[in-house]
């Protein structure tokens, strides 16, 4: 294919804007993290619903009530998570979260039965399996913000600390598995995603273990570097696989079109929502945090 200087222009501005979003949200302070999860928790969904509607069109003809409703649900997780750490005046996100996902979980369904006269459970499944995949995601990332590290790692560190280090995690292992892949990549690693070859996924994943351990390990304990950059290089990228089944099972190249170049939502954050929930329960469960 043949160098197209306009689309490298548009990739790299494209890129840049993404890059200081996403430091502005995750770095500003704890509301711009919730607002910039929230954007990417809405976004997500969109693009969710518009793939399982061309897999299965059945579920593109849900109700508002349903469509939208489902994606309140999901982001009430994200507000119970919040806890006490968030508070608008008097009551914490954490008490908003609670009460609005119990109307919703109750409410909702009622409502759509009174307008459609009918419940689907294979679209229920679809909207349960959107919420597991999507929301409660989130709803960790937002829980590992608040994260007391000092008991872990033995001094005073922000919780950011781990959202940051799964990100970098990712993007070294997707960098380092798209320059060694290009370099002596020839077995094909799987039949979902053709360009990745088996020499790109292991090297990839060997370099970021060694890139993130050896470099923040004066900071951080080299333990559990080498096991939360092991789970994001592993896990991520069977996010990055089972994205591309669902994209190549409605027959679209990318998820959406709101990064120019990069494709959508989910195209950019698929590694990130499935590494997300187990270095949680690494922390959670083998850590004791």
């Amino acid at each position: 294919m043949p160098f197209n200087v306009q689309t490298f222009k548009t990739r790299s501005l494209t890129a840049a804007v993404f890059v200081v979003v996403m430091l502005v949200g995750l770095l500003w302070n704890q509301w711009s993290f919730l607002v910039l999860f929230s954007i990417i928790h809405f976004g997500c969904w969109v693009e969710y619903q518009k793939l399982i509607g061309l897999i299965d069109p059945e579920y593109a003809g849900i109700a508002p009530f349903h469509k939208y409703g489902v994606m309140l649900t999901g982001w009430c997780l994200m507000l119970f998570a919040a806890g006490d750490a968030f508070y608008i005046g008097s009551v914490s996100l954490g008490s908003i979260g609670w009460w609005l996902g119990l109307i919703s979980v109750f409410i909702l369904p009622i409502i759509e039965f009174l307008f459609t006269r009918e419940v689907s459970l294979k679209n229920i499944g679809y909207s349960v399996l959107g919420l597991l995949y999507i929301s409660v995601s989130w709803a960790m990332m937002i829980d590992l913000l608040q994260s007391d590290l000092h008991s872990l790692w033995g001094h005073n560190a922000s919780g950011s600390i781990v959202p940051l280090l799964i990100i970098l995690s990712i993007w070294i292992n997707d960098t380092m598995a798209y320059i060694v892949g290009s370099l002596i990549g020839k077995t094909p690693f799987s039949s979902i995603s053709p360009k990745k070859t088996w020499e790109g996924t292991v090297g990839g994943a060997i370099l970021c273990i060694a890139v993130v351990t050896l470099s923040l390990q004066s900071f951080i304990s080299w333990k559990y570097l080498l096991a939360i950059s092991a789970i994001c290089a592993i896990v991520g990228t069977a996010g990055d696989l089972l994205e591309s089944k669902l994209k190549r099972m409605a027959g679209v190249k990318d998820s959406g079109q709101i990064m120019p170049g990069h494709g959508g939502f989910l195209d950019r954050f698929d590694s990130l929502l499935l590494a997300t929930p187990f270095v949680w329960m690494y922390l959670k469960l083998a850590a004791g945090l």
